[in-house]
């Protein structure tokens, strides 16, 4: 006998919306069999949190309608096993050609990134390269926090790694992350927690080249 969690009324919402697509409150209300003014309490709290958005669409007779469907922040709360296949590539790859070839395609990937957010760092100060860093690194999912320690150093943190599981595996990732950050900031960067390899996060300290002059 399978044994199906129980979900909250949020959850259900979710998922009816996953499989549905946009609903309106009517048609959750039928569903769910609870009031409409219940119904309506968690769709303003899931929209107010950027779960789901509205949008009105027209009817045959009668007023428009509004209707409500997922965010792409609430699409991040369905599983995914992308690493899956993902991981299932890279051994194939790595068995018919080698290690070597899969650490390079992690290599192209660090130079790629090189290229996209090099110009973005183009005439700034070291604090602010640190800064602009810890937005994209944000900004890909890795969930990041900035601080600068007592000796002047930055420390960068990333409480989330989307590819953590490829990581563990292939920590040539883990190396060409850290190469990627010292090419962009120009700065000496160290790693002092890693979570491929059993850490709560990724920590990189950060510190003005001793050769460099300008960026404090």
């Amino acid at each position: 006998m399978n044994q199906i969690k129980e979900l909250t009324t949020r959850e259900r919402i979710l998922h009816m919306m996953k499989t549905s697509g946009p609903l309106s409150a009517k048609e959750i209300t039928t569903e769910l069999q609870i009031t409409e003014m219940a119904v309506r309490r968690h769709l303003g709290t899931m929209e107010r949190d950027g779960l789901i958005e509205s949008k009105m669409i027209r009817q045959t007779l009668g007023r428009p309608t509004a209707v409500y469907g997922l965010t792409e922040m609430a699409e991040g709360l369905f599983p995914k096993k992308y690493h899956t296949l993902t991981l299932d590539l890279l051994e194939e790859l790595e068995e018919e050609s080698g290690g070597h070839l899969v650490d390079r395609l992690f290599e192209r990937r660090r130079d790629k990134l090189n290229r996209k957010y090099l110009a973005a760092m183009d005439g700034k100060t070291l604090p602010e390269k640190v800064q602009k860093l810890s937005e994209i690194q944000n900004d890909n999912g890795y969930m990041t926090e900035l601080e600068r320690n007592e000796s002047g150093e930055f420390v960068l943190m990333e409480h989330n790694c989307p590819i953590s599981q490829i990581a563990s595996r292939y920590n040539h990732a883990c190396d060409c992350e850290l190469n990627l950050f010292e090419s962009l900031l120009d700065a000496e960067v160290e790693r002092t927690e890693c979570l491929a390899q059993n850490g709560k996060k990724c920590v990189y300290v950060i510190r003005q080249r001793k050769s460099a002059t300008s960026g404090d």
